[in-house]
Order: structure tokens, then sequence, then C-alpha cells
């Protein structure tokens, strides 16, 4: 479960040492007074990252161990820091022609190498600390050895079309029979029909919901699916929904009296009197994924009206209590959502690896042992068979990976022992992969996340490392793929015209699970999340805002590498303190100026 450490610390080192190279290069030989002391960095600091990639294959340090790392991380940073304040005077182009303006120039270089040449020999003595402190207490001396297979990147991902999930068709011609029973009231204020599916996270309940919608959205006027999540904001949820319907009905037939624009509506009670004044003489079909408590319902259901048109209502929810407050509004029904059959998941876990429903002979003993394990749970199938593809198809290396599972899921199926599943998964990985997976705790549960755009954010962070015959961002892009390969996230359908994943997400549980690593590494400062306290007091690396959080008075962002802001009414902060800034996200930030840019 530490791996999370390691990577973060391994990752942090990679660019260091990137920066440390150059700056051994040609170009920076005339700078003798700094040279010698950049030579031991590397010297040092190599060792270090060695030392981290032999730790990879522990998924548990000791306490020291833990401690050493957090500190050459943190040293790491700062380091960094340095070296771009460094390059950044060295490729000072502002000088200007004429005698006394070389000699100041001359006299600002000079000043500017000799207080680098101060920090970097700060740097020597706090590495040098370091090491001797991994010496003088043998840290890792203890480590035990674990035998790694050489993971092969594969070109295309194993994710399937959730179309052709397995056993999904008898839950889903449940509930289309639940909506098609005789319609006994003709009433004109005849209430829509509702169901609301109910299980523990990881079941498929999404995915049972989008099946429904998808074959029946086209019977109806207008429709609309909208993902609620755990810490909604109501204004968001109610704004999607209206979207949603107007841009669906418009496919279907040119709109009469269209609404405001939803940039013009300014609070709830409008948002759901214009979702109520466009669905008065409509047949709608609505899908509510996750909801988690009852009074975001209370208010999200005022927006559907009973018009007597055979409406429908679909919502998802882990609670029991919501899934009743759902049912009752409308007279509806409750699906409660059970695991997979040992049949449905052995034949899910068979078609993600083999392709085929059929198992090869020396492991149908051991692949039924992990899935009793998964206890039924789709998403810990689909966790374990995207770790086994990227493992040799031997009964050693399977029984490996079928013993490291314990039996926390075929015990007590909950969130809690899935995250068990997930960490396995995870720390299978190799480092700069980990880090690129944590970097996506920085956004909200249920973002639809741009690939480009994440692949472009991981680049700036000096994530990725360019390989020889691709381009940076095609090196990202194997990067994504191999995430998706292994079922740490999840490509949407939406593709571009050459037929390539354009949006992902992450399941809420993975995000629950990289969250917590993000913050217990102080690799993310989050606000603004419920639940979520980061340590203020630490230097800030990255910062995400979300949900209109609010920016603590007095946060140090002098060290922040990242700011992703989330929401309509965060207080932008001054970017002049910024220093080392790298990613600047404003997503949905109407309220941006130019002056908030300023620098």
């Amino acid at each position: 479960m530490e791996g999370a450490l390691v990577s973060v610390a391994a990752g942090a080192l990679k660019p260091v040492l990137g920066k440390l190279a150059t700056l051994l290069g040609d170009e920076y030989k005339r700078l003798r007074r700094v040279h010698e002391g950049i030579e031991f960095l590397t010297h040092e600091l190599s060792f270090m990252e060695a030392f981290f990639v032999k730790m990879s294959t522990e998924e548990d340090p000791d306490v020291q161990v833990k401690l050493w790392m957090t500190e050459v991380r943190e040293l790491s940073y700062d380091i960094e820091d340095s070296l771009d304040d460094f390059i950044e005077h060295a490729h000072d182009k502002s000088s200007k022609p004429g005698f006394m303006k070389k000699i100041k120039n001359l006299l600002d270089r000079t000043k500017a190498t000799h207080k680098i040449a101060k920090a970097i020999e700060e740097l020597k003595k706090q590495v040098t600390e370091a090491s001797e402190r991994h010496k003088r207490y043998a840290i890792g001396d203890s480590i035990s050895k674990v035998n790694n297979v050489t993971i092969g990147s594969r070109a295309l991902a194993i994710f399937e079309d959730v179309s052709n999930l397995v056993g999904i068709d008898g839950p889903k011609n449940e509930l289309l029979q639940l909506f098609n029973q005789e319609i006994r009231c003709e009433s004109r204020h005849q209430q829509p029909k509702m169901i609301s599916i109910v299980g523990f996270g990881g079941l498929g309940k999404t995915t049972l919901a989008r099946q429904v919608y998808e074959e029946l959205k086209e019977h109806f006027d207008c429709h609309a699916f909208v993902s609620v999540s755990q810490h909604p904001i109501l204004k968001e949820v109610l704004g999607t929904i209206f979207t949603e319907l107007c841009k669906s009905r418009s496919k279907r037939r040119k709109n009469k009296g269209q609404s405001l624009p939803l940039s013009s509506i300014e609070d709830v009670p409008q948002l759901i009197s214009r979702i109520l004044d466009f669905l008065a003489d409509t047949r709608y079909f609505i899908v509510v994924d996750d909801i988690w408590n009852e009074e975001i319902w209370d208010v999200v259901k005022l927006a559907f009206p009973r018009n007597g048109y055979d409406c429908r209502i679909i919502t998802t929810t882990r609670v029991i209590n919501v899934a009743q407050s759902c049912r009752s509004s409308f007279n509806g029904h409750i699906y409660n959502m059970d695991p997979l059959s040992m049949v449905h998941s052995r034949q899910l876990f068979h078609k993600r690896l083999f392709n085929s429903e059929e198992c090869p002979t020396h492991l149908e003993e051991v692949s039924s042992q992990i899935l009793k394990k998964c206890a039924g749970l789709p998403l810990a199938v689909i966790a374990i068979s995207g770790l086994l593809s990227n493992k040799e198809k031997t009964k050693d290396q399977w029984c490996q990976v079928e013993s490291s599972i314990g039996r926390g899921l075929e015990r007590n199926p909950t969130i809690e022992a899935m995250l068990q599943i997930i960490s396995i998964s995870y720390f299978d990985l190799p480092p700069h992969l980990k880090t690129c997976l944590l970097y996506l705790s920085i956004f909200p549960e249920d973002s639809f996340i741009e690939k480009k755009m994440l692949i472009r954010r991981w680049i700036a962070e000096g994530f990725i490392q360019k390989k020889h015959g691709y381009t940076h961002y095609e090196a990202g892009e194997m990067c994504f793929n191999e995430l998706v390969n292994r079922s740490l996230i999840q490509p949407r359908l939406e593709k571009d015209k050459w037929d390539e994943v354009i949006v992902c997400r992450v399941h809420d549980t993975i995000l629950e699970f990289i969250v917590f690593k993000s913050i217990e590494k102080n690799f993310v400062t989050i606000i603004g999340v419920p639940g979520i306290n980061s340590d203020q007091h630490k230097k800030v690396r990255r910062l995400s805002v979300q949900n209109n959080g609010e920016i603590p008075v007095g946060l140090n962002l002098s060290a922040a590498r990242s700011l992703s802001i989330f929401g309509n009414d965060v207080k932008v902060p001054s970017l002049l303190e910024c220093k080392h800034l790298r990613v600047l996200g404003f997503e949905y930030c109407k309220q941006v100026q130019d002056h908030h840019l300023a620098v």
C-alpha cells in the first residue's frame, strides 16, 4: 500500500536528473563555480533514484524507509526549483548594447551565479545529510526480494465497449419489464415511472442504467443522463440536465421557444422553473446517477413534472435510504443490484484476458480462486484482469497474484475491501505510471477528462520522458493507453475521426484510493471537498480547488507547480508568488480576467 511513496519520490527525481544532465553539457561548462556542485548532486541523486527503483518492488516499506523517502522527495523538489532559477538566469536575454550596460550585465550575472553557487552548496549539505542518514540507519537493508516480470506495453487497450459486458442482459431486461408494465392510470397528472438502482460501489449500477438509457432514449422527445457524485453543486447538476434535455430535443425537432441561455440563469429555483416549463408537454427520460444523500434528491426531483406523458426516471445510489426516497417520490420501484454470478464473473474474466470464454487448462484452478475472492464485483474482476494481462500466463505468476489478494472481498464485499484489489493493481505499475495515475487526483469526481489535455499536463509536469523514435506526446499517449489497458482509467466511448479515444474518467472507488495516496504523500493539496483535509502547513506542490472552495488566507503557493481551479465562484489567487508554476487550469471559471494572469 505504500507504493505511492516510492513512485512519487522516483517521479520527483526523474526531472531533476534530466536538468542536472543538461547543466553538465557544453553550454554551461563556462560556469565553473557551479559545475562541481552539479556533478556532486548528479552522483548522489542517481544513487538515490536507484534505491527508489529497487524499493518499487516493496509494497510496504518500513517506517524508516518511508520517512527517508519523504525527506528526499521534498528535497528533490527544492533542488529542481533552484535549478529552474539558475537556468532562467543563465538564459537571460535582456542585456542591452553599450559598454556600461555590458559591465552592468556582467556584474548582474556574476551576482546571480554567486547566489546560485551558494544555493547549490546548501543543497549539497542537505543531500549529504540525507545520504549519511541512509547509511547511518542502514535504511532499506532488510528489503525482501520480489520477482518482477518485465511488462511489455500493448499498443491497443483491452477496454471493452459497455454493450459487450457480460451479465448485464438479465438485469437490463428486468428493468425494461418494470418500465413496460401496463399503465393503469391515464390521468393528466400521471407520474413518471421511476426505478432506483441501489447497491455498493463497483457493482455496475451506472453501466446498467446506461444500458437501459441507450436502448430507450430515442423513444422519448428528450432525454438526459447526469452524474451527481458525492459533493455536488446543485446549480451545475440542474444546469447539466437542462442542457442535455435541450440538446436531445433539438436533434429530433427544431426547438420552439428556446429557454434562456444557461449562463443567464442565476439560481436553483430559476433552473427548476425552466426545466419544468421545458418538460411540461414533453415525454422525457432522465437518469440521475450516483446520488449520495436525500437532500440532493429532494431538490432535483422538483424539476420533473407529472405531466401524463408516460415519462421515465432512473436513479442510482449506494444508499438504501436514498433509493427509498426516490421510490416514494414517484411511487416507483427499487432494484437491488446483485453481484455477478460465478458464471458471469468467469465470462467477464476470460473475455478480457483470453478474448474468449475458454481458459487454458493449467490456469483453471487458480482463476477460480481469484474470482472467488473478487466476490462478483465487476470492478474487482476488471482490475485484476487488467493486472494479469501484463503478467506471464503461468500458474506460478497467477498464484502469486492470487495469494496477494487476501479474502477481504469474499468475506465483506464493500468499498474498503475492494481497495485492496485496486492497491495490488496500482502496486504493479512502474514508477512513472504510478505518478501519472496519482496526477488524476487533481480532477473532481465524475469528471470527463480530455486525453490531449491530460497528456500535455503530464508533459509540462515532467512526468513523461522522451523515448527514441517517439515524440513527447506519443510517449505520453503510450502511458495513457497503458493505464487503460490495466483498467485503472475508463475511456469514454466518444472517439475522434481517427477512431481514437478522446475522453476518459476515473471510477470513483479508484479515485478515492489515489486521492488518499496523493494527499498522504503531499503530491496534491485539495481544497473544497468535504472530508478531505490537506496539511496546509506543508509546501503546496499542486493545488486543486473544487466545488467553489475558498483558498485559505496565507496559503503559501511559492512552490506550486500546478494550479487547477474547478468552479464558477472561486476567488482566483494572484499568480505573482507562483514562481515555479508549470500548469494553470481554470475549468469553468467564468470570472477569470486578464489581470488574474498578469505576472
